[in-house]
């Protein structure tokens, strides 16, 4: 007995000078933490944006200390959204959720990570005015120490305001009011359900749940707000199915901020895409960005009567002007999508030339018929009128030639993400399950201009904090998509589309400018328009259409094309920009005329051809043809036709352009050369009574020397005049058949 005692005294000894250790080291870790009520309603967090020049675009600090909440103003479901997502026994708790903390920490010792942190909305606000996100132990000792002290000090409805007026939403919006008045132009006193579930979903990851940039995320997300609030018994199930069947209710302002806003949405869309807490921030933080003042006021003195989208790039990674009614969403690309999928990669897996010829003809790929715009069929068209034109049967044709895993690399590498339902025929006309945004379609043909390198633009140039050290600093990084001679040629192609193709109206630019156009619609009209074009500085890029897909007369060639040649015009009032490559990993190379236009045969010249048979084109290096043509170093024709009428001879000869002939006539051992000279349609000749063997020699001539071709011999003929005492042999009466 006296031995189980001893052993519990020592069990119980060892159990409490662990806890004095564990206690004592709790002190001293968290030794002078204490709580500063200041923090808890210092509202003054601003972000400053800058231009390229270092000057404030706009001041966008958020002045939160004037647009804090009143927790009794505000509606009950607002308050509910907040506490079943966020933290659901928040009114009955003394700011520790002990049950939650310890799930937590079984969780992450299972997975030996800080995977869940089981907060209550004290201890986020604890950490979101006085510390850091760093996931450490000493932070959450830190942290429930200074929660303890909150509780005590304050009352949960002042908790909770103070919550909700530090809370980040997204878009620089510190606190419920300005997210409000942000996301749906109205205070938080009037919220509406919907729009409390869509905030209260924002708070995980602003960047994700965005109803501008992911809608159906977003949506998802609120739906899972309202779940919460149906299984707290905030709301009825009446209620919860028509509040998830609703549309979203988020407005993006585009008009703010004189003309700037749209730029400054992207810019913390960009953000928020960065590991940067905007928690930690201290009073100041300073962006600085690529905007051009004078390139994105030249953006704001367009005028359209549709919605639009203006975006202009810089080849260095940069985006120095953007303005947009629908901001930076994912839309159908129409025809642009075809040197991007189509073209490059056919020309870079040397499956054509820009010279190659396609038939322009109905078709039918299981059931699949693309038609031309014009409703019209060319016929035989190159790939270079293909793409100035914009035909869509070639562009399907040729797509089905390809191998679709190759497409998605070329895609993949330009920093596009084709889903399963894109992989098919209709992509070469830009049919995609989501499309991309403006600023995509910029960075895919900034890779033309960058000798086959893919660089992702960027809004944020770096970013520091008010002491000036560097938080974040954008460093481009180069992907190699397209070899140097393909973005040569296609920068010689696309040229030619804007000075007389689709894209004619930028002819009077007087730059060496590339521009592809596109358009989605039906003969009632257009969704969407395009103009990409782009020089060596510069990627312009101009969309029109409709948010809500409503038809529109809008037509890439005319209105885009417009558009992009006064800002084109306004970023090249006082200088001019370097030509495009189109030279570099190409050769030029000259191939028999004749052959190409009218037998649809490609070959090199024969080193004998006349000028006007040879044709000049550009290929890839060391992607000439192998064939060649040898029609001048030895001529050949078709075989001749020879026929005798009334004693005379007449042989019809073939009819060619260069070629001259030597006619010869042989009887016995005698042969004369009755013909010599260029083509003609008929040889005559009046021989003598007698049996005659004619022959025939193409040549050539060129620099006072003659290449022959082969002699072609005719059949024999026999010329017998009536006066003629000829006896014809007993031979010639013989009954060869009856004997």
């Amino acid at each position: 007995m006296n031995k189980v005692l001893k052993i519990i005294a020592i069990t119980l000894i060892a159990l409490l000078s662990a806890f004095i250790i564990v206690l004592t080291t709790l002190f001293a870790i968290t030794a002078g933490t204490n709580l500063q009520p200041e923090k808890l309603v210092d509202y003054s967090k601003t972000i400053s944006v800058f231009d390229d020049q270092s000057n404030k675009i706009d001041d966008t600090s958020l002045e939160t200390k004037k647009k804090s909440v009143k927790i009794g103003n505000l509606k009950s479901h607002t308050i509910n959204a907040f506490i079943a997502s966020e933290d659901r026994t928040f009114y009955r708790h003394n700011g520790l959720n002990y049950k939650r903390m310890l799930k937590a920490f079984y969780t992450n010792a299972i997975s030996r990570s800080f995977k869940q942190g089981a907060s209550t909305i004290s201890q986020q606000l604890i950490k979101n005015t006085h510390l850091n996100s760093d996931k450490t132990i000493i932070r959450k000792l830190k942290e429930i120490k200074l929660t303890r002290q909150l509780e005590r000090r304050y009352s949960k409805d002042e908790i909770l305001e103070m919550y909700l007026n530090t809370i980040y939403f997204g878009h620089n919006c510190f606190g419920l009011q300005n997210a409000a008045e942000f996301y749906f132009g109205c205070p938080a006193e009037e919220l509406s359900l919907e729009q409390s579930a869509t905030l209260v979903g924002l708070l995980t990851s602003p960047n994700n749940y965005s109803p501008f940039k992911n809608p159906q995320k977003s949506i998802t997300r609120r739906n899972t707000v309202l779940k919460n609030m149906l299984d707290c018994n905030f709301i009825d199930s009446q209620t919860y199915d028509s509040t998830i069947n609703e549309p979203l209710s988020a407005k993006q302002d585009n008009s703010r901020s004189n003309g700037n806003s749209g730029f400054l949405n992207c810019v913390f869309e960009e953000f928020e895409e960065l590991d940067i807490d905007p928690y930690g921030l201290n009073n100041q933080l300073k962006i600085m960005t690529y905007l051009n003042k004078d390139v994105q006021k030249s953006l704001e003195n367009c005028q359209t009567q549709s919605d639009y989208s203006f975006i202009v790039t810089n080849n260095s990674g940069g985006v120095v002007g953007f303005r947009s009614t629908i901001g930076n969403v994912k839309r159908q690309i129409g025809s642009t999508a075809k040197p991007l999928f189509v073209y490059a990669p056919a020309i870079d897996q040397k499956a054509l030339d820009l010279f190659t010829k396609i038939n322009d003809e109905p078709i039918n790929y299981g059931g699949y018929a693309p038609e031309n715009y014009d409703k019209k069929y060319h016929g035989k068209v190159t790939v270079e009128e293909c793409i100035m034109y914009s035909y869509n049967v070639p562009a399907v044709k040729t797509l089905n030639t390809l191998n679709m895993d190759q497409i998605e690399k070329f895609a993949k590498n330009m920093g596009v993400t084709l889903a399963d339902d894109d992989k098919n025929l209709a992509l070469a006309l830009g049919g995609m399950s989501e499309g991309l945004t403006l600023k995509q379609l910029c960075d895919c043909y900034s890779t033309f201009a960058n000798s086959g390198k893919y660089t992702p633009s960027r809004f944020i140039k770096e970013i520091c904090d008010e002491n000036g050290n560097v938080l974040y600093k954008n460093e481009p990084v180069s992907n190699p998509v397209f070899s140097e001679g393909t973005c040569s040629l296609i920068n010689d192609v696309l040229t030619k589309t804007a000075q007389s193709g689709t894209a004619k109206k930028l002819k009077d630019l007087n730059l060496d400018v590339a521009c592809k156009t596109g358009t989605c619609g039906n003969k009632d009209g257009n969704t969407d328009a395009y103009s990409i074009a782009y020089t060596s500085e510069y990627c312009v890029g101009v969309w029109l259409g409709d948010r809500n897909n409503n038809r529109l007369d809008v037509t890439g060639g005319r209105d885009c094309c417009n558009i992009t040649k006064e800002i084109i015009s306004s970023a090249y009032t006082d200088k001019s920009c370097a030509p495009l490559d189109k030279t570099s990993g190409t050769q030029t190379i000259e191939i028999d005329r004749e052959e190409y236009e009218n037998n649809d045969k490609i070959m090199l010249c024969d080193d004998n051809s006349p000028k006007l048979n040879r044709l000049s084109v550009k290929c890839l290096t060391n992607n000439a043809p192998k064939a060649k043509s040898t029609k001048f170093t030895q001529p050949t024709i078709k075989k001749p036709t020879i026929s005798v009428t009334n004693n005379n001879v007449c042989i019809v000869l073939c009819q060619t352009k260069y070629y001259s002939y030597s006619v010869k006539r042989a009887n016995k051992n005698e042969k004369t050369e009755i013909y010599n000279g260029v083509w003609k349609e008929k040889i005559c000749d009046a021989p003598t009574d007698g049996e005659y063997e004619y022959t025939v020699t193409p040549f050539y001539e060129k620099d006072g020397k003659k290449f022959y071709g082969q002699e072609i011999i005719l059949p024999r003929v026999i010329i017998r005049s009536e006066k003629s005492d000829y006896k014809i042999p007993d031979i010639a009466y013989k009954d060869w058949y009856n004997q």
